[in-house]
């Protein structure tokens, strides 16, 4: 069949660089170009903020004035704008096969098939997530896993929590991983002084406080400097924790970094190191692998799907732990494999053929 006609629900495509953001920014273009060259095509539909990414000139952009936070107004707002997306492409004789979402509540009462895409588990699994955030969570994730007609999961171990811990079915899972691609390539350069280098959110998840705490106690682990968006008050936080902890003169904060930036830093730190305690899949990981960074991560099972033997790990409850696998982690001696942004592309549009409704 004839590659369909997608409409990607983008209201919280307004947000700061992160995952998301990264996610759509890299593939969207590519799903689109393969969708035309099948005889499909692709249009977002943003929110009342806008896109801060450019989808390229192949994407259709349509505007709605859903917001992306607070998640319940947009939820209130966002499904009538979607539905009515589909009324209008439909009157103008160019419906849409397929309805994507990345994100939760997912939109009701729609006469077209959706997919999902998941990143993380993070409202249900999380530690730290109250009690009521974790019931919503997994109500929410119920419902939408209950209609959409296929997921497509980030990473194998996102899809097996999916079936452990909310009893997803084999058959209704597609692993589609990120890709690593999007950085220019510098080669390494690191001295003997270079710094520890943190790239993400500053989030509590992140478990940045355990990563404060190795510096203070070992050191010979030098500086560090952490390049990302805060969350709340996190920056704050881990601030006050570094001068509690003597060691503010050795922690910088760069704030977000231009790709071109991010890829020079890669390429002189000392090592990249990941603490979190739980992550979906980890863009900076695999942004360390291909840069050839040193790498020392949390013992979490997505790090070591990604990873596998170019990194090393330690208990993320650890401090001393973490110290440890800084002083030991080596420069890879080989390039491992990873998926580039093409490979999720493919998979997008490949799970999209098989989801959507018949062409008339």
């Amino acid at each position: 069949m004839n590659a369909p006609r997608v409409l990607v629900v983008g209201s919280v495509l307004s947000q700061p660089m992160g995952g998301v953001r990264r996610h759509n920014q890299e593939f969207l273009p590519r799903a689109a170009s393969l969708l035309r060259e099948r005889g499909g095509a692709l249009s977002v539909l943003a929110g009342r903020d806008g896109l801060a990414l450019d989808p390229g000139p192949q994407v259709e952009v349509l505007a709605s004035t859903a917001p992306a936070q607070p998640a319940a107004l947009r939820a209130a707002l966002e499904s009538s704008a979607v539905q009515r997306a589909l009324r209008e492409a439909r009157e103008r004789g160019a419906p849409f096969d397929l309805v994507h979402t990345a994100h939760l509540p997912a939109p009701r009462s729609l006469d077209a098939p959706f997919t999902l895409t998941l990143h993380d588990l993070k409202s249900v699994l999380a530690p730290g997530e109250g009690g009521v955030r974790r019931f919503v969570g997994r109500c929410l994730l119920q419902d939408a896993l209950k209609r959409a007609q296929r997921v497509l999961a980030v990473s194998r171990t996102l899809c097996d929590e999916l079936r452990e811990h909310l009893g997803a079915q084999p058959a209704q899972l597609a692993h589609a991983p990120n890709g690593c691609d999007h950085l220019p390539l510098e080669p390494r350069q690191a001295t003997a002084d270079a710094d520890l280098l943190f790239v993400g959110h500053l989030e509590p998840r992140k478990n940045l406080g355990l990563l404060l705490r190795a510096l203070a106690l070992a050191p010979d682990l030098g500086k560090l400097q952490l390049a990302g968006a805060p969350k709340g008050d996190e920056r704050a936080e881990l601030e006050r924790l570094a001068r509690e902890l003597g060691i503010a003169a050795r922690v910088e904060f760069l704030g977000l970094l231009s790709d071109t930036e991010l890829a020079r830093h890669y390429a002189r730190c000392r090592a990249v190191v990941l603490p979190s305690l739980r992550e979906g899949f980890d863009i900076p990981l695999v942004e360390a692998l291909r840069a050839g960074a040193p790498l020392a991560c949390s013992d979490l099972a997505v790090h070591r799907e990604l990873a596998g033997s170019h990194a090393r790990y330690f208990d993320p409850r650890s401090p001393q732990a973490l110290a440890a696998a800084v002083r030991e982690a080596r420069a890879p001696r080989e390039a491992p494999q990873l998926a580039t942004w093409d490979d999720t592309a493919r998979a997008y549009v490949e799970c999209w053929i098989s989801a959507a409704r018949p062409r008339e």
